[in-house]
Parts: C-alpha cells; structure tokens; sequence
C-alpha cells in the first residue's frame, strides 16, 4: 500500500464525510488521484463500507447489544469459515470475529430486548452441531465506540452547587 492510500485511510478513519477534493487539499495531491486512490481501496476491499458511529443510549428507542463468546469444532473441509458464514447471515449479528483464547468467535448482536439477545443464543447459535459452548455479555453502556468518545465525561455533565 502506498503513502497516499495510508494517509487517505487515516482521514477517512477519522470522518468518512470528507469529500476527495477536502481530501487532496489536506494532502497537498491533486482531487483526480485521491479520488483513483480511494475508488481502488473500494475495489480492492480495502474500504469495506463508509458508516456513522451511533450512541443511541440517549434515545427512546429500546435496543440490546451483547457480545457473545462460541466455541466451536471446526468443520472438516470449512475449518472456522464456515461456521463464521453460517453464524453471519443472522441479520441480528453486526460483528463477528475469529478470536485467540477460551473462545474462537466473538460475536456481536443487536436485539431489541434482553429475551430476543436469549431467544438468537438458544434457537440460533447453540443448535450449531459444531457450537460446544457460549457466554453471552451484555453492553450495559458504552464510553468509546470506534475510537470517539461515547458521553462527555460525568465532571463536564453535572452542574456545579458552589455558589
């Protein structure tokens, strides 16, 4: 990978919303070759998909993230590939990666209550023949989502009582 690429990727790491031409201006590079830079991390799949970081703690929108732990025995001619296909195509799941340790997968969902998080462990994941067994943890609140702080800190939320 080239310098550009490195550096188009540490901009966009930080605020996708720049547009290329913002973009050749922070790097001193003309807009034609950051906008080919960036089209070919698209195609190579580099860049897999531009997204907003969202906290909806603050909403009324109800709504249940849990990491879940799998361990699994890997299928014969699949290995872990295919238990991760399998494990993906649940639209519940939003992250899912293959992990060092106790556990091989880790695995990210969004339900809309704690039942339905119980109800996409027990119906889905553990009837895996391969699945041997699973830990479920539930997100209680998040401080730093992707690298941005979550909430302003408690000492910048509360209002002073000193006259």
């Amino acid at each position: 990978m080239e310098k550009l690429e490195k550096d188009i990727l540490g901009i966009l790491s930080e605020d996708c919303r720049y547009p290329a031409e913002k973009i050749a201006v922070m790097l001193g590079e003309t807009e034609a070759r950051v906008k080919s830079a960036i089209a070919s991390l698209e195609a190579r799949g580099v860049i897999v998909k531009y997204a907003a970081i969202v906290d909806l703690d603050g909403e009324e929108e109800e709504c249940v993230e849990a990491l879940i732990e799998v361990k699994v025995t890997p299928q014969k001619g699949f290995g872990f590939d295919g238990v991760a296909e399998q494990i993906a195509q649940h639209g519940e799941v939003k992250s899912l990666y293959l992990m060092s340790g106790a556990y091989d997968f880790a695995v990210i969902i969004e339900a809309k209550s704690l039942k339905s998080v119980s109800r996409f462990v027990s119906d889905c994941i553990s009837t895996f023949d391969c699945v041997l067994s699973t830990a479920t943890h539930f997100i209680l609140k998040k401080y730093k989502i992707e690298g941005a702080s979550a909430h302003a800190s408690e000492g910048e939320r509360r209002l002073s009582v000193q006259p």
